[in-house]
């Protein structure tokens, strides 16, 4: 595909961890060129002062948000952009014929109620967000083929959802035992300056947040494993902040229906589920995943093990908070939506250590 025919893409919020990632993801696509970087802060500054160390090879100036501009320069557009901004651009990019992915929460809910009650606001696009596809490849990868508004998930819920989805599908837990305790870095939190972020206060430390279902990835996990199970599902889950700048460890814990299961067994079974997901690997039994691992990559990695003492499963998964669990989620979802390999352009292997 020569440049003649590489389809333009553009990114609204370029200035972001998100923003960046996406940046140097797509620098390394065959089938893309970037057009346009969006922003209002940093508008009419070029990109490399942002970021210095991409002088080299990006020349691109920040313009300011004009969504008719946008829409003329661009075939696919991301939003990279602050949870209740997307929704607001989101409508008129479709209706100009873009494709539209949104790595924010704007349109990962299937209703609108439950978006409004954990992220407040009034919606006037209920038509536009009825057809968002919610954006995880492993479980909806054919929607996201046909779709034109993709609401990609966060990166605790990438991580929690690929540890669970095996267990609720096959109907393998008491639906309600379920229990996730997740660990991020601090790029998690974005690049504005905030307090709890602050070196001095986020080294040597680690701490808990948005404890007893106060956190609002919650409804957005209970959500995809309803769906999943078919029924109602609650889920108990706790983010950690930990001091390391990208990566996301989630340890779920949940029992088992059947006391008889062992560890080999549930490894075949996830082995199966999983055996068309490229980006999903299922560790060897006895082998637990290190964040290390996936840093830089697009990579989940599954760990799998029963305490037949408790009857309970135990699950690590890992992932790298910024590209799986963000921006290269984003590139995934494209490669499905444009028919390409979904491994296009994305990172497969770490540097190690």
């Amino acid at each position: 595909m020569g440049d003649a025919e590489q389809v333009r893409v553009g990114i609204v919020g370029a200035s972001g961890y998100g923003g960046v990632q996406l940046v140097r993801l797509l620098q390394d696509h065959p089938n893309v060129k970037i057009v346009y970087l969006g922003g209002d802060s940093s508008a009419g500054k070029p990109f490399y002062t942002l970021y210095p160390h991409l002088s080299h090879c990006i020349d691109l100036m920040v313009e300011p948000i004009d969504l008719d501009h946008i829409a003329n320069q661009c075939d696919v557009v991301f939003l990279s952009l602050p949870n209740g901004l997307a929704w607001k651009m989101a409508p008129k990019l479709l209706e100009k014929g873009c494709k539209v992915l949104d790595l924010s929460a704007d349109y990962r809910f299937f209703n609108l109620d439950t978006y409004q009650k954990w992220y407040g606001g009034e919606r006037d696009d209920k038509a536009i967000a009825s057809t968002a596809v919610y954006g995880l490849p492993e479980l909806y990868r054919d929607r996201i083929a046909q779709s034109q508004l993709i609401g990609c998930p966060g990166c605790y819920v990438t991580a929690s959802l690929l540890a669970l989805s095996p267990l609720l599908k096959q109907g393998l837990i008491a639906t309600d035992s379920a229990i996730v305790d997740a660990k991020s870095g601090t790029s998690g939190g974005g690049r504005q300056a905030k307090t709890n972020l602050l070196h001095a206060e986020a080294d040597s430390a680690i701490s808990a947040y948005g404890v007893a279902g106060h956190h609002r990835h919650t409804p957005e996990i209970e959500q995809i494993c309803s769906d999943l199970a078919g029924h109602d599902v609650k889920v108990q889950f706790t983010p950690h902040l930990i001091p390391m700048v990208r990566g996301i460890l989630a340890t779920v814990y949940a029992t088992l229906r059947d006391p008889g299961l062992v560890r080999e067994d549930l490894i075949t079974i996830y082995s199966a589920f999983y055996r068309n997901s490229p980006w999903v690997k299922v560790l060897p039994g006895g082998t637990y995943p290190q964040t290390k691992w996936a840093c830089g990559t697009n990579l989940c990695y599954l760990g799998v093990e029963v305490d037949q003492r408790t009857n309970r499963v135990i699950v690590m998964s890992v992932i790298d908070n910024l590209i799986k669990g963000q921006a290269g989620q984003g590139v995934q979802c494209l490669n499905l939506m444009m028919g390409w390999d979904e491994t296009l352009g994305l990172p497969k292997l770490s540097f190690y250590p």
